[in-house]
């Protein structure tokens, strides 16, 4: 069984993320894998074609703040950076679903519905925040001002439009308890798991 787990920018999907690995669910976490294909050399040969030289500060380092301004105001570039990405996450997501069979795995990915990779997953689950939280998240994340948040924001698809598409919806709003929802939904996937294979 692969569950999708996604969120906006600053919802805190990783540290649901976490919740989940700690119960034992096998994680591939493709925002990270994204950022390490990055140094592929095929992949940066396209980015830099792409982007420029700029897009990297050196060897082993990607120029976040240079590639964001480029992509997230300028939608057909984003796109593009994508489908240079995009393929290469697949296939070593494909060899870790074989190290992994007959585990949940779950595949934590920010642009879930927006690189279509919903129709991969058995079940969504959503990571939800109020706008206010997760502006002030990301500002103290990543040192950036308000209006750069809010460009990642709109670059992404809307959390309502998110969250109808969901099977599951986490709150992270600090009124919550976080491993109360998280509990719920995984003894709920296992029971669904457990009938899927006939037991």
């Amino acid at each position: 069984m692969i569950i999708g787990l996604t969120g906006g920018i600053g919802s805190g999907k990783s540290v649901v993320a976490n919740l989940f690995e700690t119960l034992g669910c096998a994680m591939f976490n493709s925002d990270e894998v994204a950022k390490a294909v990055y140094f592929n050399e095929e992949v940066k040969k396209k980015v830099i074609n792409l982007l420029g030289a700029e897009a990297y500060l050196n060897s082993d380092k990607l120029n976040k703040t240079y590639i964001g301004k480029k992509i997230f105001t300028n939608t057909d570039l984003l796109h593009k950076l994508n489908d240079i990405i995009h393929p290469e996450v697949k296939k070593q997501f494909a060899a870790f679903k074989k190290d992994n069979v007959g585990k949940i795995i779950v595949k934590e990915t920010a642009l879930l519905f927006e690189a279509k990779l919903n129709n991969d997953v058995t079940k969504i689950v959503m990571v939800a925040s109020n706008d206010e939280l997760r502006i002030k998240r990301v500002m103290a994340r990543d040192g950036i001002c308000k209006e750069d948040v809010l460009n990642k924001i709109k670059s992404q698809l809307p959390q309502e439009e998110k969250i109808k598409l969901s099977d599951y919806v986490i709150y992270n709003n600090e009124d919550e308890f976080l491993i109360t929802q998280v509990l719920k939904i995984y003894n709920e996937l296992i029971l669904n798991a457990t009938k899927a294979q006939g037991h």
